[in-house]
């Protein structure tokens, strides 16, 4: 190829580039369009010679010609001349047996999975040892002493440490330690904390020394609840990515009920029964450590780090057939082209203030934000991290107040399942309009059982089930979705910046809630406390109906293109479009109600569209 017609080649290049730009920072016509989309054939192939020459693929030169034209033309793959029979069986199976999948893929999730379950028990270890550990180092919260404000503030702070130094320090440290560490490296650097702090907690003699401890073992959990979901995110196809990727919260709750079981395991153990149940959290913590490095890197950090050799081993281990993962790669490599054209965030600081300087970038940092604080505002950490205490002021034993702990972990764990089905078909936004107002009333149910008199034998039961009512609506809705949500709406240059804030967001407000629970529940008593958070659930409702683009069954790269849609039109849709629309189809019941799109999916090159292709 001449000089001048590789500089002919490089300026179209960067002219089709340029018109991609605008769209990406304007798109007020709410259009999604494949990045590979009218490109000639004779124009791509050349493109994709020089790929392969750049990054050292010649040999594989046949297999991304075939990726590129299947990127290209995902739905229309039965008309493409260069695939024969076996590679249009292997992408009618992408549709047909979308769960047939790697073992290396599932060995990922697996190990993502642990990861999550670790959270969950780090969690929940103190949820049983806040009924003995403040007695033992002279903070005991009840009525009875004459401290009890000073120590109930004091008991919420010890509580809260790791979700303090998570938002604070450890989620803000994901991005430097993805940077020189990569996802895998970032996970193994959480792991080590997560098991040597929770031992440490074990063994503290003073509260002051029980709070340190605490303290570092949120430098473990921030940046492990922030990386897992991305590295889940990145490593699975979009037409399982919800599914797969909600494990995380799925395990969380494993974990969490695995907690619960531990406290109740250790309650008769006497004076050192807070001891086991903070430090027993260690164990899922060693197979983390120990398995990581078995897990393939996560390809899409290898490209950004220019280490693409290395990323089409992981995307080959991680797919089908070496056609999936060459036409992966390739339309990843096209579209960080284009984003790193439009967003150059040339550090850290810069990284983080293009999370609310640049439209498309800070379109997603607001619905992270509503999607994370949400999950705050709906009530669950009252109930994960203190709902022995609960029990105990609804007139239960200490065992019973562990036993009813134990009921709402299993409920927890259980009720999560449904959403690895649903999350990828019914949606992640229309979990949560379904689920918030059910949580709303529930919560407010288990309140009023308060008032039932405390020799009615009906007050202890009731109050139970409605609290696992409300945990039953959880887990499917916003369990799941917040951290699903979060690890995919940020384009790859600022993802672990973006998950950063969503994270350290999320608990933030976990330690807000943890802090202020104790005296809140002291100062309103349980039915105003569960009174006001089924408030928040009604105004987290309206936050997400009007601020939450929908983002099931699209790639992390048509995301892009998703939340280029200014937010006044997407309010305005909601306000004008969709709440016209279920009036009429749900309340005056009138079937011949239509919606009108708010996207154009004429040009989506996906896995929506060409299930239609397809015909099953």
């Amino acid at each position: 190829m001449s000089d001048d017609h590789s500089r002919a080649e490089k300026g179209s290049e960067h002219d089709e580039q340029e018109h991609h730009k605008v769209d990406l920072v304007n798109n007020v016509n709410a259009k999604i369009q494949n990045p590979l989309y009218g490109i000639p054939k004779g124009k791509l192939m050349a493109q994709v010679e020089g790929f392969v020459r750049e990054k050292g693929f010649e040999e594989h030169l046949s297999i991304f010609k075939k990726g590129a034209l299947l990127a290209q033309n995902p739905k229309d793959f039965e008309g493409i001349a260069e695939l024969d029979e076996n590679d249009k069986e292997v992408i009618r199976r992408e549709v047909t047996h979308k769960w047939s999948q790697p073992r290396q893929l599932y060995f990922t999730i697996l190990l993502c999975s642990v990861a999550a379950a670790v959270q969950g028990w780090d969690q929940t270890g103190s949820n049983a040892a806040n009924l003995s550990f403040p007695v033992e180092f002279g903070i005991d919260p009840s009525p009875s002493d004459p401290n009890a404000a000073r120590n109930q503030w004091l008991v919420g702070v010890i509580n809260s440490a790791p979700y303090i130094a998570s938002a604070l320090i450890g989620c803000w440290l994901t991005d430097p330690l993805n940077n020189l560490f990569g996802r895998r490296g970032t996970i193994f650097f959480c792991g080590i904390f997560c098991t040597l702090s929770v031992i440490g907690s074990a063994v503290s003699q003073t509260w002051p020394q029980l709070f340190v401890t605490r303290l570092l073992l949120g430098i473990g959990m921030g940046p492990k609840a922030t990386t897992v979901p991305v590295y889940a995110a990145e490593n699975t196809p979009a037409s399982i990515r919800g599914g797969l990727v909600m494990s995380w919260q799925l395990w969380v709750a494993f974990g969490i009920f695995i907690g619960l079981c531990a406290n109740l395991v250790f309650f008769n153990v006497g004076a050192i029964a807070w001891r086991l149940q903070l430090g027993s959290a260690f164990l899922p913590a060693i197979p983390l450590v120990l398995m990581v490095f078995l897990c393939p890197e996560s390809p899409r950090w290898l490209m950004k780090k220019g280490r693409y050799q290395e990323a089409y081993s992981s995307f080959k281990r991680l797919r089908n057939s070496e056609l999936q993962a060459a036409r992966d790669l390739y339309y990843v490599h096209r579209q960080l082209l284009e984003e790193f054209e439009v967003i150059r965030g040339a550090n850290y600081f810069a990284r983080f203030t293009e999370l609310f300087t640049i439209p498309r970038i800070r379109r997603a940092t607001l619905a992270s934000f509503i999607v994370m604080i949400a999950q705050q505002m709906c009530g669950i950490n009252i109930i994960a991290f203190y709902s022995s205490t609960i029990f105990v002021e609804a007139s239960y034993t200490q065992k019973q107040a562990l036993l009813a702990s134990f009921g709402f972990g299993l409920v927890n764990f259980v009720f999560a399942f449904p959403a690895v089905w649903t999350i990828d078909t019914f949606g992640r936004r229309n979990l949560l309009l379904f689920t918030f107002p059910n949580m709303a009333w529930s919560l407010l149910a288990a309140g009023f059982c308060f008032w039932i008199p405390i020799d009615n034998s009906a007050r202890v039961p009731l109050i139970a089930l409605f609290v696992f009512i409300f945990c039953a609506f959880y887990s499917p809705g916003e369990g799941p979705v917040p951290f699903t949500y979060s690890a995919e709406v940020f384009p790859l240059t600022h993802r672990e910046m973006g998950m950063s804030w969503a994270v350290a967001t999320n608990l933030f407000w976990a330690a807000v809630v943890s802090v202020c629970f104790p005296r809140q529940l002291a100062a309103f008593g349980p039915q105003g406390a569960f009174g006001f958070y089924a408030g928040m659930n009604v105004l987290a409702f309206i936050l997400i109906f009007f601020l939450l683009p929908e983002t099931k069954q699209r790639t992390l790269e048509e995301l892009d293109y998703i939340f280029a849609v200014p937010t006044w039109k997407h309010i305005s849709y909601q306000g004008t479009k969709t709440l016209p629309y279920w009036i009429k189809r749900y309340l005056f019941f009138r079937k011949n109600a239509v919606l009108e799109p708010l996207y154009n999916f004429e040009e989506v090159e996906s896995i929506t569209v060409y299930e239609k292709g397809i015909g099953h």
